[in-house]
């Protein structure tokens, strides 16, 4: 009898990345085989993502060009657009099936034979680092952001789950976990939120709990709320060997009036004294962003306020997004929408700001040692590799290819605009620009 064959495509975030790895180990370890890039599959899964309209079509045409390339197939379809226009995508050739609700999946497998799942990940096919999922669902109502409606509610997974994981993937040689989630920083509220007699266990519980494995190896988190750092939280971080010093606050905009209009939960004076905060504890911490531009109503004045606020917090890194109304959210029907040319500018402007903070920040680490995941060859400087260090800065230095894969310590050299230069601890020279 022949094996049958799947094929699995994923659209989106992190925690669609974990749960796609998920499925696809159920499918393997129920007789199960990926399909060689030249033959037809038996099942394809797709992974659908609906953050924006381009994310929806990208889907749609995903599913079409699967249903040509793989006659007769099978095509599950799962994941957020999955879930918010069901009928639209139950209508696409070749879909078998439209999982509307994740925890739905494992009775959708059933019904193909699959009955024997996994209790959770054991690698992260064609990836360095490994993300765990620590929660799903979003009890938030920003005004811009459809992702609410289509993971409603919380749930966490139990520690010793989410440990029993990480020690898998560390034994299987991954050193980087990165622990995602849809709204990360309320990881542990639903299980004990209202239930008399338990104690809390929070997100800096966990990474207290995971930082006491040993090992080589670090962990990262994927995103957190200013609004979830507090002091236990910064005492834990603190503390804990194997954290990342690097933390990705979502600001979004930088000007109270328009995060107002979103929905936020913070002024911008709040959100910069937690960075502060967590500066005077941490060494040197890194810190990321996300920023949407062009917001319904956003004025000059305004987007300068966003510009003056990613100087103040001396971001490492941010993603410009401009703005893109999501139809079903509040924002898509505010008035005073601004016009694509407008967006355009101001995603250049904070994008160029951007390169110089990036900079800033590399230079502040010129003449230090580094822990460098090392995840590829560089493209351009030969005999030099690309990595990240603890700071998530990208890093290249010269070295050899039985690297990829593990940690390296370096010391920084130069900072350029694309990455900090550096040479390994045995070696006297630095690539070359």
């Amino acid at each position: 009898m022949n094996q049958r064959t799947c094929r699995l495509v994923t659209l989106g975030c992190k925690v669609n990345q974990y749960e796609t790895q998920f499925v696809k180990e159920s499918l393997l370890q129920n007789g199960y085989r990926l399909a060689e890039d030249d033959e037809s599959a038996d099942l394809c899964i797709v992974n659908t993502c609906t953050v924006t309209s381009t994310g929806d079509s990208k889907g749609r045409q995903v599913i079409r060009q699967l249903a040509r390339k793989n006659p007769g197939t099978c095509t599950i379809v799962m994941g957020c657009y999955a879930t918010r226009d069901p009928k639209t995508v139950s209508e696409l050739p070749g879909v078998f099936e439209v999982v509307r609700d994740k925890r739905e999946l494992p009775d959708v497998l059933q019904r193909l034979g699959i009955v024997d799942l996994p209790s959770g990940i054991s690698q992260f096919d064609g990836r360095k680092r490994a993300y765990v999922k620590v929660q799903d669902g979003c009890i938030l109502r920003c005004t811009y952001c459809i992702i609410p409606q289509v993971r409603p509610g919380l749930q966490s997974r139990t520690p010793q789950d989410i440990e029993d994981e990480v020690r898998r993937l560390i034994d299987n040689g991954y050193k980087e976990i990165v622990l995602s989630g849809i709204h990360v920083g309320h990881f542990g509220v639903d299980t004990t939120r209202g239930k008399s007699g338990l104690p809390p266990f929070r997100l800096w519980h966990l990474f207290r709990q995971l930082d006491r494995i040993p090992g080589d190896w670090r962990m990262r988190l994927s995103s957190v709320e200013t609004a979830e750092v507090n002091d236990d939280f910064i005492s834990a971080a603190a503390d804990c060997e194997h954290l990342c010093p690097q933390f990705h606050p979502a600001l979004q905009s930088g000007s109270d009036t328009v995060l107002k209009r979103m929905r936020r939960r913070y002024h911008v004076h709040r959100f910069l004294e937690k960075l502060e905060c967590m500066r005077e504890k941490l060494d040197n911490p890194a810190f990321t962003t996300d920023v949407i531009v062009g917001f319904p109503g956003e004025t000059d004045a305004e987007f300068e306020e966003t510009l003056q606020t990613c100087r103040d917090a001396r971001f490492m890194k941010v993603h410009v997004f401009p703005f893109s109304a999501r139809e079903g959210t509040p924002a898509a029907d505010f008035p005073d929408q601004v016009s694509p040319q407008v967006k355009k500018e101001r995603v250049r402007v904070l994008g160029e700001l951007e390169r110089d903070l990036a900079e800033e920040f590399y230079a502040s680490l010129e003449g230090t040692e580094l822990e460098v995941l090392v995840e590829r060859a560089s493209e351009e400087r030969e005999g030099c590799f690309r990595g990240t260090d603890r700071r998530y800065v990208p890093v290249e230095y010269p070295g050899q290819a039985a690297d990829v894969g593990e940690l390296v310590t370096v010391t920084a050299e130069q900072a350029t605009p694309g990455a900090l230069l550096a040479q390994p601890r045995v070696l006297a020279s630095v690539c070359e620009s």
